[in-house]
């Protein structure tokens, strides 16, 4: 059997999931602030004042899966999983977080949640981990 080819939906792909690296870093700065100062920690207030249970636990949920998920997500390493992830997040960011605050500032957390919602359905393509994965497999 030959090879599959890349196409255009799979360059496509790739380009979305550029996406994943920029949360990564965005993740990046909440990890090292509470790996710093970890009791002064100020998103653990920010997930507390959303009435979340355990705020250090969901800050810290929230926080990797911006970094990890993320960085997953732009390597195509299980892609789909982290992308829910990152799509379960961005959802609370928006809705949650700024769901009062107007359309400009939510609309970071849903150009994010819209990206990885489209990966959540449509996978990495040919041009990811996952890809490589799949054919020694």
């Amino acid at each position: 059997m030959a090879a599959a080819k890349v196409s255009i939906t799979d360059v496509g792909l790739l380009v979305l999931r550029v996406t994943g690296a920029y949360l990564a870093v965005h993740g990046f700065g909440k990890v090292a602030a509470g790996i710093d100062n970890p009791s002064g920690w100020g998103f653990v207030g920010a997930v507390k004042a959303m009435n979340f249970p355990l705020p250090h636990v969901f800050a810290w949920a929230a926080a990797l899966s911006e970094l990890v998920g993320g960085a997953a997500v732009a390597l195509g390493a299980y892609t789909r999983v982290a992308a829910v992830a990152c799509s379960a997040t961005m959802f609370v960011a928006a809705f949650v977080k700024h769901g009062d605050d107007g359309f400009l500032t939510m609309e970071p957390a849903l150009v994010y949640l819209s990206v990885f919602l489209g990966l959540v359905f449509m996978g990495g393509g040919r041009l990811s981990i996952d890809a490589a994965w799949r054919k020694k497999g």
